[in-house]
């Protein structure tokens, strides 16, 4: 493999609007999420964007940006216009999507989803995390994976859902929004118009597997802060300012 990590990010976020500017420890949010997956350390980073101020924080880092159109209707399909653009011949065959409102992700999370992608039969990789609060198991807002096991930690990702699944005793798994996809399959998927489940659910992920597409999960140990409002951004700094009290002189 030779993978490639894209993090697109926009400013029209509808509930924190400018978010991946929101200011965390003196930088942008953006940075840090950038900062996350540069110590992945599994290849070159790109952050795919319709924003001069954010590609002018990123380039202020040393990273390396890739503008688009700013009519995207999803981060996946902002990657692959930045893709082919910056990468035409395809030589990055594996793509992972780190989402640009996780500034608090752990680069061993972002290695781990190309674990199941040496199994030529996945498409695509993605993370779960055990629900272990009693209100996620019931909230809209978590997305709950269901699957069935195909290795120690690792999952056949059968449905993407918000409402409480499966039914029954035992675990719940919450869904990490973080991809790994092979380039073929995720251009195909861009190419397909939404599904009925999709847009049923408000999951894109549920456009791949209705179009036969394969995806695998990894069990993670914590589920990243996603960002979407004030309250979580302040969460962010108390998470990232304790990071950095804790970490040695």
């Amino acid at each position: 493999m030779n993978p490639i990590i894209v993090i697109p990010a926009r400013m029209a976020a509808t509930r924190l609007p400018g978010k991946p500017m929101a200011d965390i420890l003196g930088e942008p949010m953006i940075v840090h999420v950038w900062r996350r997956a540069i110590e992945a350390e599994i290849g070159p980073v790109l952050v795919a964007t319709d924003s001069p101020e954010v590609a002018a924080a990123i380039r202020a880092a040393g990273g390396r940006v890739q503008m688009t159109r700013d009519d995207h209707p999803s981060g996946t399909d902002r990657i692959a216009e930045a893709l082919a653009t910056a990468d035409p011949a395809g030589l990055h065959d594996v793509v992972v999507n780190v989402q640009g409102d996780l500034p608090t992700i752990a680069p061993a999370a972002i290695r781990a989803a190309l674990g199941p992608l040496a199994d030529q039969a996945v498409d695509a990789a993605t993370l779960v995390a055990l629900i272990r609060r009693a209100e996620e198991r019931t909230a809209s807002s978590v997305v709950k994976m269901v699957g069935t096991e195909v290795a120690p930690g690792r999952f056949r990702c059968l449905y993407f859902t918000r409402a409480t699944a499966p039914t029954g005793d035992g675990p719940l798994w919450h869904h990490i929004g973080l991809y790994a996809w092979r380039r073929g399959p995720m251009q195909r998927m861009v190419a397909l118009p939404p599904s009925p489940l999709e847009l049923r659910e408000k999951l894109e992920q549920l456009r791949a597997l209705e179009a036969g597409m394969r995806i695998d999960a990894v069990v993670v140990d914590d589920v990243p802060l996603g960002v979407d409002t004030p309250e979580d951004l302040q969460r962010a700094r108390d998470i990232l300012a304790g990071a950095a009290g804790s970490a040695p002189a």
